[in-house]
């Protein structure tokens, strides 16, 4: 069974204290699919080091340059995209059809950050000295620590990644221990593609060892992270007490509003892919749905008739519509949220249930649910449960609909179906989230789109498009006075 070592310095190198993480299929967890090697403190504190010396040759590189190194590496992530989907796939569940769509999408990510090479970075600006040249120029912070999730094992590392990289920054990335072995994947693609050797350093292990080290190293200049609140909250209080700029992407809670006048059959079918897709583990999946009393019920049938053609199993089947959740962990979560739902009122519409073990090799399987009777005060309808579990509340009118929706810690995104144009742009005037749809469903970005969210998910900056650079550069101002 294969090793997979942490990449250093541009060397691979195996774990000075011989410790080894194994890693299991989530569909069968007595599949066995491969080792990853967790780092030491020691070890990463060296790729930091590393990380630092090699940004003082690439900094001085051209962003073009640099962006030619990412369009190489989008060409040969494309032409691996099938081993490297089928890896994810087996390391954390999503279906392969949705694992391949995400390594394409994570090419798009870098053939967009290659082109960024050769945008502005910097602006010419009038003085009030005739004799003055003003300008200001965008400049690369230095070592940035990327903090990964395993939900989106290769586009949220790329996203993070490809413009750390193009603006000038080294890296020093620790993906989630879940998807360790598909991290390797992706950095020996930028391996390949002739990325200098200590710009992109790997180190995989745990929170408590690589990501406190990494967050407190008094070299790393930026911290951009995606994960739990509770970890990001964390992270924030100590980036804030050395200094370190910090960017978090953190959790969602993302309502859907359906009125009266939606192509109800359209509302329908988007609501499920919003809340169904990669088994429900985005932080955009929808997990709430108000739904205007006059059309309740036709609308809940028309939710349980596109339910009801989910077809659950191993992710590598052609046929199924819904994979596993990610982890034994995972599983428990989501079905402690399930029985919350229970205990506290709502009612099963559909699913509910783990699905036999003897049929489905005891993996992590648990079926597309969905509760009725809720209402907004309900655990279900609060906490973000990250499975494939839609909670739909009724509601009097539109106004209450949005007072609702807007009644949460969290801003992610949120979607309104309708037909009125006038609540369409009062929903994105009024809706309290950092990204709104109207007749679509809650999931989904573009690379040259800004991408984040509101109150507590976002720490404010956003990710992906030209908003990146905001993050991974820092304002030079310079001025230049001549005598003549």
């Amino acid at each position: 069974m294969t090793k997979y070592l942490n990449f250093i310095g541009g060397e691979w190198k195996d774990s000075k204290n011989g410790a080894v993480k194994e890693h299991y299929n989530p569909a069968n967890p007595s599949q066995l699919i491969g080792y990853t090697v967790p780092a030491t403190a020691d070890e990463v504190n060296e790729a930091v080091g590393q990380a630092k010396l090699s940004f003082l040759t690439w900094k001085q590189r051209s962003p073009v340059e640099r962006g030619e190194i990412l369009r190489k590496a989008a060409d040969l992530l494309e032409a691996q995209a099938q081993g490297i989907a089928e890896t994810a796939t087996k390391e954390m569940g999503k279906r392969l059809i949705e694992m391949k769509g995400e390594v394409l999408r994570g090419a798009a990510i870098l053939r967009y950050y290659a082109q960024e090479g050769m945008r502005k970075q910097g602006e010419v600006l009038p003085s009030a000295n005739s004799q003055n040249t003003l300008y200001s120029m965008r400049v690369p912070l230095g070592v940035v620590s990327v903090i990964t999730p395993w939900n989106f094992p290769v586009a949220i590392p790329i996203w993070k990644i490809a413009p750390a990289l193009v603006y000038g920054n080294t890296v020093v990335w620790k993906p989630s221990q879940e998807t360790g072995i598909t991290a390797v994947k992706i950095a020996e693609v930028f391996e390949q593609a002739g990325l200098p050797a200590g710009v992109l350093n790997l180190v995989n292990g745990s929170g408590e060892i690589v990501g406190n080290t990494l967050v407190e190293h008094p070299e790393i200049a930026a911290i951009t992270f995606t994960g739990s609140n509770r970890v990001g909250r964390q992270l924030a209080s100590k980036a804030v007490a050395q200094n370190k700029k910090y960017q978090l992407e953190l959790g969602g809670k993302n309502p859907v509003i359906v009125l009266e006048d939606a192509d109800l059959d359209l509302a329908a079918k988007l609501t499920i892919d919003g809340a169904m897709k990669q088994t429900g583990q985005r932080c955009t999946a929808t997990s709430r749905v108000y739904v205007e009393q006059s059309i309740y019920e036709t609308f809940i049938e028309k939710l349980l008739e596109q339910v009801s053609q989910i077809k659950v199993g191993d992710g590598l089947e052609e046929t199924v519509t819904m994979g596993p959740v990610a982890s034994k962990k995972q599983f428990e979560t989501v079905t402690s949220y399930i029985n919350k739902g229970i205990e506290e009122g709502a009612e099963i519409l559909y699913g509910g249930q783990a699905l036999d073990a003897a049929v489905y090799n005891s993996g992590y399987f648990i079926e597309p649910t969905i509760f009725g009777k809720v209402t907004n005060e309900m655990t279900i309808a609060r906490e973000e449960i990250f499975g494939p579990v839609l909670a739909v509340v009724k509601v009097e009118n539109y106004t209450d609909a949005l007072t609702q929706a807007n009644d949460t810690i969290y801003g992610l995104s949120a979607s309104l179906f309708t037909n009125n144009l006038d609540k369409a742009f009062d929903f994105i005037k009024n809706s309290e989230v950092g990204m709104v749809q109207i007749n679509g469903e809650t999931g989904g970005a573009e690379p040259q789109a800004p991408f984040g969210g509101m109150k507590e998910s976002s720490s404010g900056t956003r990710e992906q498009g030209q908003a990146a650079m905001e993050f991974f550069t820092a304002y030079k101002t310079v001025a230049i006075t001549t005598n003549l």
